[in-house]
């Protein structure tokens, strides 16, 4: 047997154990999915959807919980976004290659792996302590903003990267500044990219729960809040509340509320992979 006929029986034997890994893993995930939505599936009903949390299962509900959560993915954006992106932005266009500038990227790379209740404590300490805002809604996506920020930045300096060249040189020829290049050129071209980071990046807050319930986020709110400085409660920290529950009936609960979740969370992904289609479909270089 020569040199090229082993490599390509390790080539094959590789793809086949590609292969075997990957139907493992979504064995694994369809059996999970398919266990979850048996048990909650026939519980997911209008009352599920507007009752208030009751001790008792067959009353409860999850209002608060997904009312909660639309807060926090709303704070959560209004101030990840513009931070994110002009962060990105500034490092990609005018940040000069030097040690220091390397030192903050390498580090905005390394927090992007960072346990979310490292952010949790953070949080604890400089929102809820030394700002007093307690267990609020805005404490709460304060922290989920630095949770997310790395992402962002890192996604947008590489759709701001994907912009060719000549896209710049082109708008410099016609006398526009910078600022103008990036705003009317750059960023209109590199947005889908932005934005599909954007949704994965929220994708991953709305099902934290460890920071949130670092910073004092409660399991049990008989309320839906009205404004931002409001205590609160979302969907991972109530699907974790009733599964520590000895009742059949709260697991079963859970169940439901994991199946809003994940609906929520595929169509925030789909939306994320929709826009990302549309936009390589729309430029193309």
């Amino acid at each position: 047997m020569t040199n090229s006929d082993i490599n390509r029986l390790k080539d094959k034997a590789f793809q086949v154990f590609g292969i075997f890994c990957t139907f493992i893993g979504l064995v694994v995930l369809a059996v999970f999915l398919i266990d979850i939505i048996v048990e909650g599936i026939t519980r997911i009903d209008w009352d599920f959807l507007t009752n208030l949390p009751s001790r008792r299962a067959s009353r409860a509900g999850i209002l608060t919980a997904w009312v909660g959560t639309l807060w926090i993915l709303v704070l959560t954006t209004l101030i990840a976004f513009p931070l994110g992106v002009a962060a990105g932005v500034y490092l990609e266009e005018y940040g000069r290659k030097n040690r220091l500038n390397n030192f903050i990227e390498i580090n905005i790379a390394n927090l992007a792996g960072v346990p979310s209740i490292i952010y949790g404590l953070l949080g604890l300490e400089i929102f809820v302590r030394q700002m007093n805002l307690g267990g609020s809604l805005l404490a709460g996506a304060l922290t989920l903003s630095l949770l997310i920020l790395p992402i962002i930045i890192v996604t947008t300096r590489e759709a701001v990267k994907a912009v060719p060249r000549s896209v710049r040189d082109g708008s410099y020829a016609l006398g526009a500044s910078k600022w103008q290049t990036i705003w009317n050129q750059v960023l209109p071209a590199s947005f889908g990219g932005i934005l599909t980071g954007i949704i994965l990046a929220l994708s991953r807050a709305v099902g934290e729960a460890a920071p949130l319930i670092v910073i004092g986020a409660l399991a049990y709110v008989p309320f839906t809040p009205s404004s931002p400085f409001d205590e609160f409660t979302v969907l991972p920290i109530q699907i974790f509340n009733w599964t520590s529950r000895p009742q059949e009936e709260f697991l079963t609960n859970a169940a439901a509320a994991i199946i809003v979740l994940l609906v929520i969370t595929f169509l925030l992904n789909g939306i994320a992979v929709y826009l990302r289609n549309r936009q390589q479909k729309k430029v193309k270089w």
